[in-house]
């Protein structure tokens, strides 16, 4: 975009302070003025750009997690040939944990339907997924983590449901260290009747060292961990779930309670921790 305000501002005050040498001095002067003016506008463009472009990655990210969600929610469901009614009740307290209401809660219904049916095809949605979640490990963990919780959520894990997630992880490119590590985290925090999924249903009260068990196996490190090292772990796992970093990343401002949710499991467990060795 040309800019010629300052040229012609100049070239006329120079004409009638300095004849034809001012005309000269006065172009000279309101071209640097307008090449300033160019540069600023430009950059406001530019960025404007920038955050337009920015939205609209973080939109298709959020619509191709929520999509993809309740569509692997579904066929993890009904892996086993029937959809129990703790599974029911997972994915329906997880659209209630989302604030799901009218066409959103239709529409994450219709999702967990299609992923139901065995002859719909999830691949496009995990190449989908797999892309935008290139280098976004901590979104591709509360993924994961999501469709663990509906899986325990009757309590077990059946060979099938296992069979999807494997072919999930393979899909998303989660190795099987991580998928374990993982994996360990939400079945504590299950077994223990820690997770929200449950929808508040408890499993039974934990004795002090079951229910320490439980706290370190929720943050995946070992009891003989150093306090050094247990601080350190609780951070990195604190940061990954951190609600506004994943919705910047591309999580649908709709699951930002269940990643609140998650980071309160790791908070709890480590204040257990810290509790038990300060006594």
């Amino acid at each position: 975009m040309k800019i010629w305000l300052g040229k012609i501002t100049g070239a006329t005050f120079g004409l009638f302070s300095g004849g034809p040498f001012g005309i000269i001095i006065g172009m000279i002067v309101g071209h640097l003025f307008d090449q300033f003016i160019e540069r600023n506008m430009l950059g406001v463009e530019s960025s404007s750009a920038r955050t337009n472009s920015d939205s609209a990655v973080q939109l298709q990210i959020q619509q191709i997690f929520f999509r993809t969600t309740f569509r692997v929610m579904g066929r993890i469901a009904k892996a086993d040939g029937r959809v129990s009614n703790e599974e029911i009740e997972a994915a329906q307290h997880i659209m209630s944990q989302m604030g799901l209401n009218g066409d959103m809660r239709q529409q994450a219904i219709q999702f967990f339907t299609e992923g139901k049916d065995a002859d719909f095809d999830l691949g496009p949605d995990l190449r989908r997924l797999k892309e935008v979640l290139t280098r976004q490990a901590s979104l591709s963990q509360m993924f994961l983590e999501i469709q663990l919780s509906v899986a325990y959520s009757d309590g077990k894990l059946t060979l099938e449901e296992r069979r999807i997630l494997d072919r999930l992880c393979r899909d998303l490119g989660i190795s099987a260290f991580q998928f374990e590590w993982i994996h360990s985290r939400v079945k504590a925090a299950m077994a223990g009747g820690w997770s929200s999924a449950q929808g508040g249903r408890s499993r039974g009260r934990q004795s002090r060292s079951a229910e320490l068990a439980t706290a370190y196996a929720v943050l995946g490190v070992k009891a003989d961990i150093s306090d050094a090292d247990l601080k350190k772990e609780y951070r990195k796992l604190m940061s990954q779930h951190h609600p506004d970093k994943l919705v910047a990343k591309g999580l649908p401002a709709e699951m930002m309670k269940l990643a609140k949710e998650k980071t309160q499991e790791i908070q709890t467990a480590y204040d257990k921790i810290r509790q038990a060795r300060k006594s």
